[in-house]
């Protein structure tokens, strides 16, 4: 079995911008795509267009943006620790 640094040798360079671009692209669409559905089914349930579809909307906006804030963090956390990893210390250079 590969070690997890041989495995990260054959990461390519574009490949994490690729992942995180897909996760922040999933957050944006997964939640809108299924308030439309959601929404109009709900709309014609009870016919109270277009008020349930605009709250659905609304709801997968809120969730969205709560989605790509976290998933934007944790990049950004991952980021800086790898970066921590990869450079020394320079207090200890000097």
């Amino acid at each position: 079995m590969p070690s997890s640094s041989k495995k990260d040798d054959n990461i390519s360079w574009w490949q994490p911008s690729l992942i995180l671009f897909m996760r922040l692209s999933g957050w944006i669409g997964g939640p809108v795509i299924i308030a439309l559905f959601v929404g109009k089914w709900l709309d014609d349930k009870y016919g109270t267009e277009p008020w349930l579809f605009l709250a659905t909307v609304g709801l997968a906006f809120i969730t969205s943006s709560i989605g790509i804030t976290k998933e934007a963090s944790n990049a950004i956390k991952k980021m800086a620790q790898d970066d921590k990893q990869k450079k020394p210390d320079s207090k200890e250079d000097k």
